[in-house]
């Protein structure tokens, strides 16, 4: 653990947002600083609630640090005017994990792919005996893991929130699986997304290895434009590697998983991985839930369950390769999102929209493919399956991959994926 000229040890420290990292950065440095907590929600449950300042406390405290959860916009909360004042101070709680262990860290982000990748990299080197960590954006905040000794490795999920805000992080390993627009609600423009990402590769220094998607038009230009002090290999994603041939599990057979695996495969001889346990591992993985998750696979019906999907761009990678499908999908779209499937290539698929913001949808998709629209997701299915009873000849398969943000009817991608496996369940026990 380093200790010496550490910027948050024995300092006046504020902890903005409690959810788990916020939690987690408390119960960390609870002593080793003078540690303040504030939530927007004053009515929070929590066991330390003696610690929680009021608003009007804040402007009488010269914190010297400012730790703020990743879901927190500064432009948009409680402590707006505050926090732009002491931008500075600001940091994450990547931040404080940089600041306290020298411990190699293998950073991924990217706007498709993080969770896959980070997962799969994470259960190769577990299966090679190496004490890796699965943190971040996935896993367990970064600073709730115990027994941390020299030889643990990060596996860090990194989304654009946390680079944005963290300021002293640095990574030996950082991967750009791909960039398209996303959050630009949030970052205001692709640029500002674009050099968020980029951070990653900005903060590195010489003797640290960077890993990005050769064929992707914004990482290009960037790179293009730019030095950096890593050594960067560029990842070739479009071709399929003789190593593939080994690879049986179904789950890679996407194009955005075949693209997260070439990254794999890429950076594995750097980190010393045996390349037959490796296939081994990636042989045996079954996917995340929610993410191109096949729920159900008979000779007549497939049904995918790609709940995490909030971006056209996420669900292309699979609907290219599908036939006879039913796509549902709907959500609130994202700012600047583009569809970018040529009509040829959609002459087999069906959209079936769902919810309040279906116009926006139908605006961006039309003339590329038969569009139906409902108020709901239970609707949408009924729809569905009874045009599947009709057609029984065919092999069908129903495509869940919203391309937009969960938040207008459910709490996140997980209750929205819980939610459509539980209508799913009713038909397919009808069906029986």
């Amino acid at each position: 653990m380093k200790i010496f000229n550490n910027i948050f040890l024995r300092k006046k420290i504020l902890i903005y947002g409690l959810g788990k990292s916020g939690i987690s950065s408390y119960k960390f440095l609870k002593n080793k600083s003078d540690v303040y907590l504030f939530d927007d929600n004053q009515k929070i449950k929590f066991k330390f609630k003696k610690k929680i300042i009021k608003l009007e406390q804040i402007q009488k405290i010269n914190f010297d640090r400012i730790i703020i959860s990743p879901g927190i916009d500064i432009s948009n909360c409680k402590l707006s005017k505050f926090l732009k004042k002491n931008f500075k101070k600001i940091h994450t709680d990547l931040d404080v994990l940089f600041s306290f262990y020298n411990n190699e860290s293998i950073t991924i982000t990217g706007t498709n792919g993080k969770s896959t990748t980070a997962k799969i990299l994470h259960d190769a080197l577990i299966d090679q005996k190496r004490d890796s960590r699965l943190i971040g954006n996935i896993g367990n905040p970064a600073l709730s893991e115990k027994n941390i000794t020299k030889k643990t490795i990060f596996v860090i999920e990194a989304s654009s929130y946390q680079l944005d805000y963290s300021s002293v992080f640095r990574s030996k390993y950082a991967v750009i699986l791909n960039i398209t627009a996303d959050h630009i609600e949030r970052h205001k423009s692709l640029k500002n997304y674009v050099d968020v990402k980029f951070k990653l590769l900005k903060s590195q220094i010489r003797g640290s290895f960077a890993y990005v998607k050769k064929e992707d038009e914004l990482i290009t230009k960037k790179l293009n434009k730019n030095k950096y002090n890593s050594e960067i290999y560029r990842v070739q994603t479009s071709s399929i590697d003789k190593k593939f041939n080994k690879i049986t599990n179904k789950y890679f057979l996407s194009d955005g998983n075949k693209e997260n695996l070439s990254f794999i495969l890429k950076i594995a001889p750097r980190l010393k991985l045996n390349y037959k346990k490796l296939i081994k591992t990636i042989n045996k993985f079954k996917g995340l839930d929610f993410r191109q998750q096949i729920i159900f696979d008979k000779k007549d019906l497939t049904i995918i369950n790609d709940s995490k999907s909030t971006s056209f761009a996420s669900s292309e990678n699979i609907l290219k390769n599908l036939n006879h499908a039913y796509w549902i999908l709907g959500g609130i779209p994202k700012k600047g999102d583009k569809f970018k499937l040529s009509k040829i290539k959609c002459k087999n698929i069906k959209a079936y929209i769902f919810g309040s913001h279906h116009r926006k949808f139908k605006k961006i998709l039309k003339n590329r493919l038969k569009i139906e629209n409902f108020k709901n997701l239970k609707e949408t299915l009924k729809v569905i399956f009874s045009e599947i009873n009709i057609q029984k000849s065919k092999k069908n398969i129903i495509f869940f991959s919203p391309a937009g943000a969960s938040f207008d009817s459910f709490k996140n991608f997980e209750d929205r994926g819980y939610y459509f496996n539980q209508i799913i369940k009713k038909y397919i026990n009808a069906k029986r």
